[in-house]
């Protein structure tokens, strides 16, 4: 958990010192994570960065928005065999085949 965090800080600060924004958000599912939480406030303060972080109940891992939009495609009769082959980084308007 701590080496995760560590990761995440890092390449957040440097990601922000080299686009020069002042403010940061932490999202998602590994936003709702209380030590993560704490760790990046503490940071953007030590770092005069301003940390947008939702209530937890907004965290979500994004498997249910997946979910979500696949049931759409199924319903509207698209889907696929087996043989199809995970592409992870896929837009978000690329169609199914």
């Amino acid at each position: 958990q701590a080496a995760v965090t560590d990761v995440l800080l890092e390449k957040t600060v440097r990601a922000a010192n080299e686009f020069e924004v002042s403010k940061i958000a932490l999202t998602g599912g590994v936003a709702r994570n209380s030590y993560i939480r704490a760790q990046f406030e503490k940071r953007a303060n030590q770092e005069g960065l301003q940390l947008f972080v939702p209530s937890p109940a907004y965290c979500t891992d994004n498997a249910a928005m997946i979910g979500a939009a696949g049931q759409f495609y199924l319903e509207a009769g698209q889907h696929a065999d087996f043989s199809l082959d995970a592409v992870p980084n896929l837009g978000l308007n690329t169609r199914p085949a």
